[in-house]
């Protein structure tokens, strides 16, 4: 396409490839800019926004018989938005403490990607299932309340679950009173009929009091050692679930 010049030319410059790349990134406008730009609108997680001076913050403490020293996760969060109908509570970064060094450096680098997912912004709740899925080769074991962790590292994942549904970004749906009260029967009508079993020997119990009967099985549902047999048909005396439906 030819192009008239009408005027006379008193100089020229030639434009370089990088010289039209740097042109167009200083065009792109950056999420920050698009925030300040949009003012009042809602703020979303994402790898530009600074750290605070100050994070709201909860620990957990550990106890596997895997290692000998427990060890205490501590999970930062930020809030967006604050004050607004908009507000926010997001993880923005992870800490593992332990006075046991012989993890430290696996653990050092889990720490470090965990909390660059959360900076990134977007779904980090995948980090939940992936992390509950690794196993130990050498096998797993049993936490307080008889729920199965196949390694330190499910565990973790499984506190960092916790933590999750306490600030709003996992929803776990609770069991409607029907289904409670179908599991109080079952439960009652269990205790009935194996009560002298029951008295004679120890009974199971879970962080929050709960008891099950020791011969209870693990139920593949919730990871709870509180699988029987009634009338022929496995059920968990934990969250309901059964074979028969």
């Amino acid at each position: 396409m030819a192009v008239k010049i009408n005027k006379k030319i008193k100089g020229y410059s030639v434009i370089k490839p990088e010289d039209k790349a740097t042109a167009k990134a200083e065009q792109t406008p950056t999420p920050v800019a698009e925030e300040r730009k949009r003012g009042a609108e809602v703020i979303q997680m994402h790898e530009q926004i600074e750290r605070p001076e100050v994070l709201i913050g909860s620990t957990y403490k550990i106890k596997s018989p895997l290692v000998e020293h427990a060890m205490y996760v501590t999970i930062n969060d930020i809030v967006l938005n604050a004050g607004t109908e908009h507000e926010l509570r997001r993880p923005f970064e992870v800490f593992i403490n332990s006075k046991s060094m012989d993890h430290f450096q696996w653990i050092v680098a889990l720490t470090r990607i965990m909390s660059a997912v959360f900076r990134k912004g977007g779904d980090c709740t995948f980090l939940v299932e992936e992390m509950r899925a690794v196993f130990d080769p050498r096998g797993g074991y049993f936490k307080a309340g008889g729920v199965y962790m196949p390694s330190i590292v499910a565990e973790i994942g499984a506190v960092v679950e916790d933590h999750m549904k306490r600030i709003g970004l996992i929803h776990d749906p609770e069991l409607d009173e029907h289904q409670r009260a179908l599991i109080n029967e079952k439960r009652a009508a269990y205790e009935a009929t194996h009560a002298p079993a029951a008295r004679d020997e120890d009974v199971s119990v879970t962080g929050e009091g709960t008891s099950f009967p020791p011969s209870a099985t693990m139920c593949h549902k919730c990871s709870t050692k509180a699988v029987v047999v009634m009338d022929g048909c496995a059920t968990c005396l934990n969250c309901g679930y059964s074979k028969c439906g």
